[in-house]
Order: C-alpha cells, then sequence, then structure tokens
C-alpha cells in the first residue's frame, strides 16, 4: 500500500469570477511501521513534496497520519539496522535534503499531530511553518537516547523554534513532551483536548488553515520568504530582505484589491494575481 496518500479539500470564493481556495492534505498511512521513515516512504514524501513545490494553486498545505495515536514514529530502525556506516550516512543525508524540501515549500504549512511525533518525526513536523497537537501527543526529539544526535535538521530548527537553551535541554536529555507542555515552550502554535475519533489536532489544523485562506496569497506566500529568508541572516540584511519581497506584492492585482475593499468597506476578493 502507498504509505503517502494526496487528497485536497477545495473551496471557492467569488472574484471577478469563481476562483478555487485550496488547502491540500498530506496523509500518512503507513501502519504497521507507524509511518516511520523508511526508504519507500521517504522516497514518496519526496516525490510529493517535489509536486507541491510547483502547485501555484494550493494556498495551504496540511500533514497529517491515518495511523491512530501516531504522527511519525521517526526512523525505521528495522531498516537503518540493516545499513552499513555509509548507506547510513547517505539515507540520513536524504532525509535532512527531505526535511529542507518540507521547509521550501512556498505556501504556508501546518502539522497536525494527534500522536507521537518522535525524532525525525517531530523534525518533519519542525520543517512545516505551524504546528497543532492534542494534549496527548508525545513529541521529542530522543536521539541521544539511541546513541545519535537530530540529522534531519532538528538540532537546528528546534533552537529557531523554543530557543537555544531549552532545545538544548530536550535534545541532551531525550526528553517527550505533551501537548500542552509543547504549547507553553512555542513549539507548537495551538493545543487541543483529543476527541473521540483521534483528530482533534488535525481538526485544529484544518481551522487555522481557513484563516489563512482567505488571505491574499501571494503576500502570504511573499511573508513566508521575507521570514524565512531573514531569521537567516544580520538585521540589515534582513531588511533588504523584506524590502525585495514587499516591491515584488506592490504590483500585483490583490495588492489592488485588497487597498480598494478597504475603502469600499468590503470584504477583498482575491485571485492570486
Amino acid at each position: 500500500q502507498n504509505p503517502n496518500i494526496f487528497n485536497h479539500l477545495q473551496y471557492r470564493q467569488r472574484g471577478s469570477n469563481y476562483y478555487s481556495l485550496i488547502i491540500k492534505i498530506v496523509l500518512m498511512c503507513r501502519h504497521k511501521a507507524k509511518n516511520a521513515l523508511g526508504h519507500m516512504f521517504v522516497s514518496q514524501m519526496r516525490e510529493l513534496v517535489s509536486t507541491l513545490s510547483n502547485d501555484s494553486a494550493a494556498h495551504v498545505v496540511v500533514f497529517r497520519s491515518l495511523v491512530p495515536g501516531v504522527f511519525c514514529a521517526g526512523a525505521d530502525l528495522k531498516e537503518r539496522a540493516q545499513m552499513n556506516h555509509r548507506q547510513s550516512d547517505l539515507f540520513v543525508h536524504g532525509l535532512r535534503s527531505l526535511m529542507t524540501q518540507i521547509a521550501s515549500l512556498p505556501m504556508p504549512t501546518i502539522a497536525a499531530m494527534d500522536g507521537v511525533a518522535l525524532g525525525g518525526g517531530l523534525e518533519l513536523a519542525l520543517a512545516c511553518d505551524l504546528r497543532t497537537a492534542a494534549y496527548s501527543a508525545q513529541m521529542g526529539l530522543i536521539e541521544t537516547t539511541r546513541g545519535l544526535l537530530p540529522g534531519a535538521g532538528g538540532s537546528q530548527r528546534l533552537p529557531r523554534t523554543v530557543g537555544i537553551t531549552l532545545a538544548k535541554e530536550l535534545i541532551f536529555t531525550g526528553k517527550r513532551v505533551g501537548g500542552q507542555t509543547a504549547l507553553e515552550m512555542g513549539l507548537v502554535n495551538r493545543a487541543v483536548e483529543q476527541n473521540q475519533t483521534g483528530d482533534a489536532a488535525y481538526r485544529e489544523a484544518f481551522s487555522l488553515a481557513r484563516e489563512i485562506l482567505p488571505q491574499a496569497p501571494i503576500a502570504v506566500r511573499l511573508a513566508k520568504e521575507a521570514i524565512n529568508r531573514g531569521i537567516e541572516v544580520d538585521m540589515s540584511s534582513a531588511m533588504a530582505i523584506e524590502r525585495m519581497c514587499y516591491a515584488r506584492v506592490i504590483p500585483t492585482r490583490d495588492r489592488q484589491e485588497g487597498m480598494a475593499a478597504f475603502i469600499e468597506k468590503r470584504p477583498p476578493r482575491y485571485t492570486g494575481e
């Protein structure tokens, strides 16, 4: 069975014509291995993400799991145990590259953690822009408990998310935290009580996606670019990046529509142009 099913939910809002506002959902369903990051899973996810990177119609992407109680259990240790040193290094390099691909998607991305997200599973969530979690979810970069360190971006993205000292504590101890604690430390944007169907975090992620959906899509994408590129450089360079992104949004029809809607005291009707 294909461990990654691609689907999308589509909404329409009226502009000068009918314009589709699209949320796309990445569904992970490698049931027996709890979405463990094995060769086939990673290969198919890479292909899927590559397709998304060129999808101008997708406004928001949500990553979720169909495996009850699990977002992603991390590395496929059965596969890893059969690799020699070189094979292991190459595989982790590919995994790191996949997370970079996810982080580089032009549209906002949201990880919905309704269950455990450990090691590479949390690294996948950290590669997304936003995260939601059920209170009952467990997450952590547990690699040091396996004689390793986070190798798919976790050692870099976690400090940028929760701060250096807290990230060091979590990584050094291999500690797991629940949804409420994750919310308090800024690891997730929203945390909710789990429901009977086990998809409360997904429902919250979808609600968050719908809040993003009506906004000007070009402006949102350029805001993401400005933030992601700016956070890596000094303030002066970051301001230059913001200026370049701002200059690209000025000539858009959406900017003109936003101004017109404000003056006319009506909701804007963006078309992504």
